[in-house]
């Protein structure tokens, strides 16, 4: 008698990806063989975000997502109503601001703190070196970010202007064989530098807009560039912010993700000290040396404060 043996389930067949655009519950993926389609995630929700690295499975002409990889990192910010997810994966964050009109010094703080508590390597690029008093006027600004050991590349942004072309030099270097995330606020220059960067940047942002059904508003996405042939090195464009909450991070943690507090925080008298008013405090101790600028205590107390009451509820 003939025994009976069930059908075998297919398997099914996952295909890698990265995904370089999304816009609500789509995606934009760009597959192994160069490819670009359009995938949708299982649920309500998308998770996956630009630089995620995915599994899909085809479906008509595009894909479902069915596994977000493991990150390296995430960058993101969060206010006391939602949080804001950049991009993942990311071998930097270039963070742009202007000499004019004159870029907010708490804003760059913020993210700054937001890079070192994801593990992201930063640069700061200082745009409109051409305009030369208010250029003058950033640059000191940014001195104490200087001698914290961060690195400040000067710009100027501004097509066929002079200096432009040797202006960018220096800052290829720095983007070669790396993944970086351009972030700063509107005005800053974030449009003009990827134009420059990669011809033809507007027309593929158009095809983007298009294939996501983004219409005008391609500017609130994030989107990735690639910015050779061989795909070895990447810029990512995200949208303009004015407001960087930081309630991720936690209060205690604070000290630690800026360098200039961190440098002196092993000169405290006591472990737990929040460097506001304890006695035998190193890090007051070195603002009243001038080893640290009073402007960034001023702004550490301020936003030490921020986070305590954030972390109350």
């Amino acid at each position: 008698m003939p025994c009976w043996v069930p059908a075998l389930t297919p398997s099914l067949e996952f295909n890698s990806g990265l995904v370089v655009a999304s816009h609500g519950r789509h995606v934009l993926v760009e597959t192994s063989d160069g490819r670009r389609l359009i995938c949708h995630p299982r649920g309500k929700k998308n998770t996956a975000l630009v630089g995620d690295r995915i599994q899909w499975l085809a479906t008509g002409n595009g894909g479902s997502i069915e596994k977000i990889e493991a990150r390296r990192n995430l960058l993101y910010r969060q206010d006391e109503i939602r949080s804001k997810s950049f991009a993942a994966n990311l071998d930097q964050v270039l963070i742009l601001v202007a000499a004019e009109p004159e870029f907010s010094e708490s804003q760059l703080a913020r993210a700054l703190i937001a890079a070192e508590a994801a593990h992201i390597a930063p640069l700061i690029g200082l745009n409109k070196s051409d305009l030369s008093e208010p250029f003058a006027h950033a640059s000191l600004k940014l001195e104490p970010y200087r001698c914290m050991g961060y690195e400040v590349i000067p710009l100027a942004l501004k097509a066929g202007g002079a200096g432009t072309e040797s202006s960018l030099d220096g800052l290829k270097d720095k983007l070669h064989n790396k993944v970086t995330l351009v972030l700063g606020p509107s005005g800053a220059g974030k449009s003009t530098l990827i134009n420059l960067l990669i011809p033809g940047a507007q027309a593929l942002t158009g095809e983007i807009s298009t294939a996501l059904n983004t219409g005008r508003h391609t500017t609130t996405s994030t989107l990735w560039y690639w910015l050779d042939d061989s795909h070895h090195s990447a810029l990512i464009d995200s949208p303009g912010f004015q407001e960087f909450g930081l309630h991720h991070i936690e209060p205690v943690q604070l000290p630690a993700l800026m360098p200039d507090i961190q440098t002196h925080t092993g000169n405290c008298r006591f472990y737990n000290c929040t460097h506001l008013h304890e006695p035998g405090c190193g890090v007051r101790a070195a603002v009243e040396l001038g080893h640290i600028s009073p402007r960034r205590y001023e702004f550490y107390g301020e936003l030490l404060q921020e986070l305590s009451q954030a972390n109350r509820y």
